[in-house]
Order: structure tokens, then C-alpha cells, then sequence
């Protein structure tokens, strides 16, 4: 009969993970990135609402009930409301065109739609200037129609869905590259036409990341300043936007009014915060598609 060493088994050595660190690291960590976020994000938001609520909630509620505030208000949602829709539509077009199908100048289609992320939008504002402005050939053209675009809620449209089209897509095109065709594929062999093959396979698939980049996009268009600034020429109750109303009330140091205005692009972005964080946690799901 062999003898059994009686040595002693040691216990497991329990080794902690280099990527934890001490917790004195951690906390570091932490404490930094909550004061960077509270400096870059808490104190101005909490600026704009003292500066709006300075002389009480009637000054307040005054300045966005101006007549230029209300027109403003109203010209940012329609041209959002022209905007997004139609950069929905390109999102899912282009998407699935890209994800789907092999065709020639697909790179090109990609890159270009990154474009708007590499180019100022003061300088996408200005080349529609000189592209329909009065002193070019087109321009010529359209005064003789009396069609006017820049100065005028047209270019406004226009200049906005440049700045936003890349949104919606770029919310899609890695998902769907992601997903592939097998869904697809064999809907078309159970005889699915293309809208049943849409409705009933596509969009459930990426219905989430479409509200995400819809949402995106929205945001993007009520906030955008570079662009509409340009092609705008900051006519009082026609042609300004939100932002560009902002400016000139703080240029005429009317600084209640404002914040007061300015307000309500704070509450758009603390509500696409919150929403982004709900979308988030659903596109976010293991299968990425309910």
C-alpha cells in the first residue's frame, strides 16, 4: 500500500483583477468624472434656469410668450418637423441599401454620409448661400420664379437636413450589418413581398436603434445653430430659430429673456438624455432586437 503525502494542500490564491485596482483608485476615478460632468454639465444647466427664474416665474413665463419667442418656437418645429421626417426616410433607404445589397460606389455612399460629421455647418450654411443666393446663376434663376431659399424658411429645411442626415443611418447601418440577411433571406423563399418583408422582419429588428437615431436627429435639429445661422439672415419672426433667437437676446442684454428661451433647448436636451437612456437599455439587450 503506497503512502499518501501528508503535506498540506494550500488554499486557492485569490488574485484580484489588475483592471479593478485598489478601491482608493476607484474612487478617484469616480470623484473625477463626476465633477468633470458636473462643471461641464450640472453648473450650466443650473445657470440657465437661475438666469431665466432671476426676476420670478411671471418675467419668465413673459419673455416665451413674446411674439418673436413664439415665432421662433414655432419655426424651430417645423423645420424639425420637415427635417426629421425626411432623414428617416434616407436612414432606413440608405441602411438597408448599404447592409443588404453589394452595388457599386457603396463605399462612396458610406463616406459621404459622414460627411456632415467632417464639415463645419457654417460652411454648409454659406455653400448653400452660394449656391442659391442672389448673386449666383441658380439664384438668378429662382428670382426670376420667385422662389427664394436662403433667407427664408426653405434653406432653413434645407441647411438643417444636411447637419442631420447622418444620424438615423449611422444608428442603423452597424445593427443591420450586424443582423445580416438570413431573416431576410428566408422570408423572400416564404413568399413575403418587399413590405411585408419591411414591416414584419426589418423594422422590428431595429425598431429601437430607429427610435434612437430618430431621436438623435430631432435633437440635432431644434438645437442646430452654425447652419441656419447662415442661410437665416436673422429675420425677427420669420426666419430665426430657437438658437439664433437666444443670440439675439443676449446681444440686446436682455439676458432673463434669454435664458428663459434658451430654457427650453435645456429641457429638449435633459429629455433626450432620459429617453436616450431608455432607448439605450433596450437597444442594449443581449439580442439587440426586442
Amino acid at each position: 500500500m503506497n503512502n499518501m503525502s501528508s503535506t498540506p494542500i494550500a488554499p486557492p490564491v485569490k488574485h484580484r483583477s489588475p483592471i479593478a485596482g485598489p478601491p482608493w483608485f476607484r474612487l478617484v476615478l469616480i470623484t473625477t468624472s463626476v465633477l468633470f460632468i458636473g462643471m461641464l454639465i450640472g453648473l450650466p444647466v443650473a445657470a440657465v434656469f437661475t438666469e431665466a427664474l432671476r426676476k420670478g416665474f411671471d418675467a419668465y413665463a413673459d419673455s416665451l410668450q413674446g411674439e418673436y419667442a413664439v415665432a421662433a418656437i414655432e419655426l424651430t418645429l417645423i423645420v424639425a418637423a420637415i427635417a426629421v421626417p425626411f432623414n428617416l426616410v434616407f436612414g432606413i433607404a440608405a441602411s438597408w441599401a448599404i447592409t443588404k445589397f453589394e452595388f457599386a460606389g457603396k463605399q462612396l455612399l458610406i463616406t459621404l454620409i459622414d460627411l456632415p460629421f467632417s464639415v463645419s455647418p457654417v460652411i454648409s450654411g454659406l455653400i448653400y448661400v452660394l449656391l442659391f443666393g442672389a448673386n449666383s446663376a441658380l439664384g438668378e434663376w429662382l428670382m426670376a420664379h420667385d422662389v427664394q431659399i436662403v433667407f427664408a424658411v426653405p434653406g432653413l429645411v434645407i441647411a438643417t437636413i444636411f447637419v442631420t442626415f447622418p444620424f438615423v443611418a449611422r444608428e442603423l447601418i452597424p445593427l443591420m450589418q450586424e443582423q445580416g440577411t438570413e431573416e431576410e433571406e428566408a422570408a423572400i423563399l416564404l413568399g413575403a413581398t418587399g413590405w411585408q418583408l419591411f414591416f414584419r422582419v426589418t423594422l422590428p429588428n431595429i425598431k429601437w436603434a430607429l427610435l434612437y437615431g430618430v431621436l438623435l436627429c430631432n435633437a440635432r435639429a431644434m438645437g442646430e445653430f452654425g447652419a441656419v445661422s447662415v442661410v437665416s439672415g436673422h429675420i425677427k419672426g420669420e426666419t430665426n430659430t430657437i438658437p439664433l433667437h437666444v443670440e439675439i437676446l443676449y446681444n440686446e442684454y436682455n439676458f432673463v429673456a434669454a435664458f428663459a428661451v434658451a430654457s427650453i433647448l435645456t429641457l429638449l436636451a435633459l429629455l433626450t438624455l432620459l429617453l436616450k437612456t431608455l432607448l439605450e437599455s433596450k437597444f442594449s439587450s443581449p439580442t439587440r432586437k426586442h
